[in-house]
């Protein structure tokens, strides 16, 4: 099983770090499936609006719902998740590697993209979660411990991927 993690520090640089490695990877002629996330600012200094790009060419979904800035719930839109998760899943088959940009709370629940996972899993696709703290044990317990956990570093994914795809990318190029 191919499966790996990463997490950073820093909010939302999981995020950019993700997109960055989808460009290079796309530009390296990898045949990409999953999502990955855009964090914008909103002009009314509330939460930032959430949207994935589903790869590797879209559509771009808004996957957070503007609820107000005095609102402490779960801004995330299932519905527009799993709109990101059908459109995923009918192009994993011909994917090299899964990139999901987060495995969260819909996931550790067993809804999201867990499903998605396990079939490229089961496929031979290599699968490079984004991960958080908090859904990290549920995380651990999906992959029954295997998933190898990954510094947040650009060439480091990118190797990881190349390994793990049987494919001839340069780490640093």
């Amino acid at each position: 099983m191919k499966i790996a993690c990463t997490k950073s520090p820093g909010r939302g640089d999981t995020d950019l770090l993700l997109s960055r490695l989808a460009e290079r990877l796309e530009a390296r002629g990898l045949r990409l499936c999953g999502t990955v996330q855009t964090n914008s600012e909103r002009a009314d200094s509330g939460p930032c609006d959430m949207d994935v790009k589903v790869l590797p060419d879209g559509p771009v979904i808004r996957i957070s719902q503007a609820l107000g800035r005095a609102s402490r719930g779960c801004r995330l839109d299932p519905q527009a998740l799993e709109t990101a998760v059908g459109l995923t899943e009918a192009r994993v088959g011909g994917a090299d590697v899964l990139i999901v940009n987060k495995f969260g709370k819909h996931e550790a629940e067993g809804r999201g993209f867990r499903a998605v996972i396990a079939e490229a899993l089961g496929r031979g696709i290599p699968v490079l979660v984004g991960l958080n703290g908090l859904n990290e044990p549920a995380f651990e317990a999906f992959t029954e411990g295997v998933a190898t956990q990954l510094e947040p570093d650009l060439d480091t994914l990118c190797a990881w991927v190349c390994d793990a795809a049987d494919c001839a990318l340069a780490a640093g190029g």
